[in-house]
C-alpha cells in the first residue's frame, strides 16, 4: 500500500486540523521561557510551528521537513518573519550542535525509519539545558476517528489488521516514548497526555478526508474497488456516534514526551 505525505490540503482536511489544539497545548505543557530560538522536526503543513508562534512567544522557529510540498503549503500559511523553512531528513539535520533553545516534532517519528537516530539528531542541535520535545497520535484507541476506521475495515476484511497503525506504530504509546528519549541521553524526561474534541459535521466531514490519500488510512481507501469503499462507509455510517443534528463528536489523544539536554 502506497502512503503518500506530499499535498498540505489534504493532510489539513484529513488530521492536520486536529493537530492544531494538540500543537498549542504541547507548547504551553513544554515551558520554554519566551523569546527561545525553537527548531520544528518534521513541520509538516505547519500545525506545530504555528502553535509556537501563537502561544510561545518565540525569537525564532525554523521549520525542517523532507517534503517540498508540505514545505511549500506551510511557508504560505504561516506569514510571520519569525518564521523560517527549509527540507532536511530529521536523521541528518542540517545544523551545527546546540543551536536551538527548543526542539519539537509533532505526529512525525513513528513515520521516521530510523526514531533512535532521529531522537539523537533532536538531542544534538538541542542547546545544553535545552528542552526536547514531541507528540504522537495514541492509534491504540485514543485517536479515534482513525480507531474507528481500521476497527470497521477488520470488521468486513480481517487481512487489513495489518495496515492498521495500532499494530504498525508500536512507539505511540508512553513506555516506548519514554525509553526513546532517555535512549537519546536525554534528562528529566516526561510522557504526558494530550486529548482534544474532534467534532464532524455529519457523516460526510467523518468520511471525505480518509478519500484525499494521505497517510496510511486513505491510502487504503484510494485502494478498494467502488464496492467495498461502499461497504465501508455503510458499516462506519451504523457504528459512528451519530447526535440527530447528524454531528459526530468524537476525541483525539496524543502522547506527548518532553526531556532536557
Amino acid at each position: 500500500m502506497s502512503e503518500v505525505w506530499a499535498v498540505g490540503e489534504a493532510y489539513e482536511q484529513y488530521v492536520g486540523r486536529w493537530s492544531r489544539p494538540v500543537a498549542e497545548l504541547f507548547v504551553r505543557w513544554l515551558g520554554v521561557p519566551a523569546g527561545g530560538q525553537w527548531l520544528d522536526v518534521g513541520c509538516g503543513t505547519g500545525a506545530l510551528m504555528s502553535g509556537v508562534l501563537r502561544v510561545g512567544d518565540p525569537a525564532e522557529v525554523h521549520g525542517v521537513d523532507p517534503s517540498e510540498g508540505f514545505v511549500a503549503h506551510a511557508r504560505k500559511e504561516i506569514d510571520d518573519p519569525r518564521a523560517r523553512f527549509s527540507t532536511g531528513d530529521a536523521r541528518a539535520l542540517p545544523f551545527p550542535d546546540g543551536r536551538f533553545d527548543a526542539v519539537v516534532s509533532g505526529l512525525v517519528l513513528n513515520f521516521v525509519p530510523e526514531p533512535a537516530t532521529a531522537a539523537r539528531e533532536l538531542a544534538r542541535v538541542a542547546t545544553p539545558g535545552g528542552v526536547v520535545g514531541a507528540y504522537l497520535w495514541d492509534y491504540a484507541d485514543g485517536m479515534q476517528m482513525i480507531r474507528q476506521f481500521w476497527d470497521a475495515a477488520a470488521t468486513l476484511d480481517p487481512g487489513t489488521a495489518e495496515l492498521d497503525e495500532r499494530r504498525r506504530f508500536p512507539l505511540c504509546r508512553p513506555e516506548p516514548l519514554h525509553a526513546l528519549w532517555t535512549g537519546a541521553g536525554l534528562a528529566a524526561v516526561e510522557v504526558e497526555p494530550i486529548e482534544v474534541p474532534t467534532r464532524f459535521r455529519d457523516i460526510d466531514d467523518y468520511w471525505t478526508p480518509f478519500l484525499g490519500g494521505q497517510g496510511p488510512a486513505p491510502g487504503f481507501v484510494s485502494a478498494l474497488d467502488e464496492d467495498r469503499r461502499s461497504a465501508l462507509l455503510e458499516l462506519l455510517r451504523e457504528r459512528l456516534p451519530v447526535a440527530l443534528d447528524g454531528s459526530i463528536t468524537l476525541s483525539a489523544r496524543a502522547w506527548a514526551v518532553r526531556g532536557v539536554r
